[in-house]
């Protein structure tokens, strides 16, 4: 099954390059269609019979390049191939009023690569190497428009991304003095012997390496890119940073707490403390900026500061129940913000209005998206029966192990309200009658199917994911056993 591992890497490689070099339209999107059905089959046929480890290259005696596919591995598959794909289709309508479709396919695939790459990396090199490669990678995707304010939020993008990136590069060269080895170990691979006497040393290096992986997770202080480049980038592209790339410093945020340090060397420490602080205070610090912002893009770039926190939040409890409410928040919200931005994307498409007070009346024109952007939001806030609420109630359970778990808890139902504050009224203003724009000037068929059907099944898979969680919560059982 180890060449399931290549074509995972390397389908996305080739299939970006052909993509890049194709003029025609409807060529190039069928090619890139195809091989991302395919890398759906692969994600399917690797958590169906997953690689325990395969090594592609070997540097040294200690550092190699290598692969394979666990229960976190699995979940990051599969949801980035879906949403990829999803995207893709979106893309195949919305591109056509921009310019440089083949570049935008090119990078859109090799982003995808890495991010397969960080997926399944089983070493704090290989994950180190990927995780890179999505952010030089991505920057592209930012940059695309070549307009000033592209091109400022791309340079904003790359130095944050970069400085955060060092900060978890100084830190593996710690980690390779102090752990038996650099690939992940369930419950952590520091040795008890060389630790000891070092602990407050470690739990610095702890704290910065936190601190460097959680910029691309948006979390305090290093968020102020998410803002900027999310809403300049074309809006597939602003889904897919929003509700996927984020999600690679929480994975490896993940790795470095369960399988490096190991939760039960982290519990009570200071640095635990900080992180939860930090986690916290950019929790309620996005959800107020978003509820004042007034262009939507950039209202949700904000909401991802915060949601994405959430799952911050809950992986720095360290507790069984936190991390499958973490597990659970980062499938939630990368479906419901992609949905967001997509429809945010419809919207601007269609009307080329940016700002929320400029949408009264929309929803008699465009029903379709609107339907699908309140589902998404009422998910966001953490509505019954909707995937948001079981991942806030995990990670509330979890919470009350913690002191500070408890001001998270009050922050978290702050939040809650501050996100009805900044979805609910664009939705009432959609279906009630008032509006200063003359939509008659609209297509009564609201989006077409290319645009409409990822958006549908986004949706279904959003509703069914949140009536049916145990499905997923049953996968983490052998996950918990090993980590804590």
């Amino acid at each position: 099954m180890e060449v399931l591992c290549l074509i995972a890497l390397f389908l996305p490689v080739l299939t970006g390059f052909i993509a890049g070099c194709l003029k025609q339209d409807r060529l190039r999107n069928g090619v890139v269609l195809i091989s991302l059905l395919i890398q759906v089959f692969v994600a399917v046929m690797l958590i169906m019979h997953p690689v325990s480890e395969f090594e592609l290259l070997r540097f040294t005696d200690s550092i190699a390049l290598v692969f394979g596919v666990d229960v976190i591995s699995m979940i990051f598959l599969l949801l980035i191939s879906v949403l990829w794909l999803m995207a893709a289709v979106y893309s195949f309508e919305y591109m056509k009023h921009e310019d440089h479709r083949p570049r935008y396919f090119l990078f859109y695939m090799l982003t995808l690569a890495a991010l397969m790459g960080l997926s399944m990396a089983k070493n704090l090199v290989t994950m180190y190497l990927c995780y890179e490669m999505m952010t030089l990678l991505s920057v592209p995707l930012v940059l695309h428009t070549q307009s000033k304010e592209a091109i400022s939020a791309g340079l904003k993008y790359l130095g944050y991304s970069v400085f955060g990136a060092g900060l978890g590069l100084l830190g593996i060269f710690f980690i390779n003095h102090f752990a038996a080895t650099l690939a992940f170990v369930p419950g952590g691979s520091l040795v008890p012997e060389l630790i000891a006497g070092n602990e407050n040393l470690l739990y610095t290096v702890y704290l910065l390496m936190m601190i460097g992986f959680g910029c691309k997770a948006g979390m305090f202080p290093l968020h102020a890119w998410l803002p900027a480049a999310h809403p300049i980038a074309p809006s597939p592209a602003s889904a897919l940073l929003s509700g996927v790339i984020t999600k690679g410093g929480v994975l490896a945020i993940i790795r470095v707490t369960y399988f490096v340090f190991g939760a039960s060397f982290l519990q009570g420490s200071f640095a635990q403390t900080i992180c939860l602080g930090l986690a916290i205070f950019t929790i309620f610090m996005g959800s107020m900026l978003a509820y004042k912002e007034k262009v939507l893009k950039k209202r949700l770039a904000y909401s991802t500061v915060s949601q994405v926190s959430y799952v911050l939040f809950a992986l720095f409890l360290m507790t069984p129940l936190g991390l499958i409410g973490a597990i659970l928040q980062i499938i939630y919200h990368a479906l419901a913000k992609n949905m967001l931005f997509l429809s945010a994307g419809s919207i601007i498409y269609k009307t080329g209005l940016k700002r929320v007070d400029e949408y009264k009346g929309l929803g008699k024109q465009m029903p379709f998206v609107m339907i699908i952007f309140t589902i998404a939001s009422l998910s966001l806030i953490g509505i019954p029966p909707l995937g948001g609420f079981v991942s806030k109630w995990y990670i509330a359970q979890g919470a009350f192990s913690n002191p500070l778990g408890l001001l998270g808890i009050a922050v978290l139902m702050i939040s809650a309200l501050l996100t009805a504050g900044y979805t609910l009224p664009i939705i009432i203003d959609a279906f009630f009658p008032g509006s200063a724009f003359n939509y008659k000037k609209l297509k009564k068929n609201d989006v077409n199917i290319l645009m409409g059907l990822p958006l549908g099944l986004l949706a279904v898979i959003l509703i069914v994911c949140g009536l049916f969680p145990k499905t997923i919560m049953d996968s983490l059982t052998l996950l918990l056993s090993a980590l804590f």
